[in-house]
Order: structure tokens, then C-alpha cells, then sequence
């Protein structure tokens, strides 16, 4: 049984964003759109302290340790077989991304899109 303190994914994500004291929060909140409309079966919940999603394998991830740029970590190892200039890092199971502001957000938004559908249907095919 669960107790009164244990709280749904989305509750668990609506309280984080809530109380999200980032600098660059608003394009948080436009990522976050951007990735659950990239595929119906995506889940979204707190891994790493940060929002992350998954269908039946982790997929993407977001950091915010950085202040001045988030950084979104795509940690399946489909990854590696998607090219685009947005990837950054020559990792064996792993790709960054970076965003630092909502003009980037808009101007990468259709590529980003693009990485993300590919990306879910190679990472669902594994």
C-alpha cells in the first residue's frame, strides 16, 4: 500500500517544475513540450534529479548543471546511428545536445524533431 508521501510520476514532475529555480527555465518547459510531442508513448518522470523519459528503455535525459546552456543527454545506444550537427560527442552508447536560449530552441526545433522520431523508432527496433 502506498503511503501519503508517495506521489505519481506526474505529480513527482509537476512538484520539480514547479519548484525549478533555473535560469534558463522556460526553455526547459519548451524542450519538455517539444520532446513529449515527439511520440505518444513516451514517459516522463525524475531520473538524475531532472526530467527524463523512457518508453521501454531510458532514452533521453536532461541536465541542468550547467547555467548557461542545458544539456540533454540521449542515452540509448541507438543514438549512435542518427547524424546530425545538433549531436555533439564521439561516445560508444551516448549523444549530447545543447540549448541556450528559446531563439536556439526555435531555430533547432524541426531538426530536433527530426532526431527524436528517428531515434525512438531505432531505439524500439533494439
Amino acid at each position: 500500500m502506498k503511503s501519503s508521501n508517495d506521489k505519481s510520476p506526474i505529480r513527482a514532475i509537476d512538484d520539480y517544475m514547479s519548484n525549478l529555480n533555473y535560469p534558463l527555465k522556460a526553455e526547459v518547459e519548451a524542450l519538455r513540450t517539444i520532446i513529449k510531442n515527439a511520440d505518444s508513448r513516451l514517459t516522463e518522470r525524475i531520473k538524475w534529479n531532472a526530467p527524463s523519459y523512457f518508453i521501454q528503455d531510458d532514452l533521453l535525459t536532461f541536465n541542468l548543471h550547467l547555467t548557461k546552456q542545458i544539456r540533454l543527454v540521449l542515452h540509448h545506444p541507438a543514438i549512435v546511428k542518427i547524424q546530425s550537427g545538433l549531436l555533439e560527442g564521439n561516445y560508444a552508447d551516448r549523444r549530447l545536445m545543447y540549448f541556450s536560449s528559446m531563439e536556439e530552441i526555435t531555430a533547432k526545433k524541426a531538426e530536433l524533431e527530426r532526431i527524436l522520431k528517428e531515434y525512438i523508432n531505432e531505439a524500439n527496433q533494439q
